[in-house]
């Protein structure tokens, strides 16, 4: 694997680097000893997958509060999404900035979403799934979000003008309003 730090301290974009064949191919798509060694958490409590039926779908920006904050590394089985994470750790010198990729079951990239940040993304083709390996259990009582089209932040989505939203996503507060 081949990690590439962001401008977000501890936020890293991994490529997997297939073996192939005339069979096919062979990746891995995660090592402990790898991620101990850029300082990445290894524990995995769960995993989740979410499946997107439509171009233009957008989750987030989500994160779970103190203590039950969650470090993750997402990827896409199928389709493919923008990928965004946005840094609320007290005292970081990035507070409030965010840091995106694009990532396809093509591409075979990965996001690594330390704890302490917000977590989102649009899909940029229909029939999008996405598979995460999340270090904290879900706990609905920590469950937060920040919203996602913040001037303050100023992300460039994809498609901002027309994006699918749940209500609870559209609800969220922006950063200048965040209680810790």
């Amino acid at each position: 694997m081949i990690f590439r730090e962001t401008k977000l301290a501890g936020v890293f974009v991994i490529d997997a680097e297939p073996i192939a064949d005339e069979r096919g191919a062979f990746t891995r798509t995660f090592c402990a000893r790898e991620f101990a060694a850029h300082g990445l958490e290894t524990a995995i409590a769960q995993c989740s997958a979410s499946f997107n039926a439509k171009k233009g779908t957008l989750r987030g920006l989500h994160y779970q509060a103190p203590p039950h904050s969650e470090a993750k590394l997402v990827r896409v089985t199928a389709g493919a999404i923008y990928d965004v994470a946005v840094d609320l750790r007290a005292g970081s010198p990035t507070y409030g900035q965010w840091a995106a990729a694009e990532l396809t079951a093509e591409n075979r990239r990965m996001l690594y979403i330390p704890k302490g940040c917000a977590h989102g993304f649009q899909t940029l083709m229909d029939a999008s799934e996405l598979f995460y390996q999340i270090a904290e259990f879900y706990e609905p009582a920590s469950a937060r979000g920040l919203r996602w089209d913040d001037d303050d932040l100023g992300i460039t989505w994809p498609d901002k003008d027309a994006p699918i939203l749940s209500e609870r996503d559209r609800s969220f507060p922006r950063l200048r309003d965040l209680t810790p």
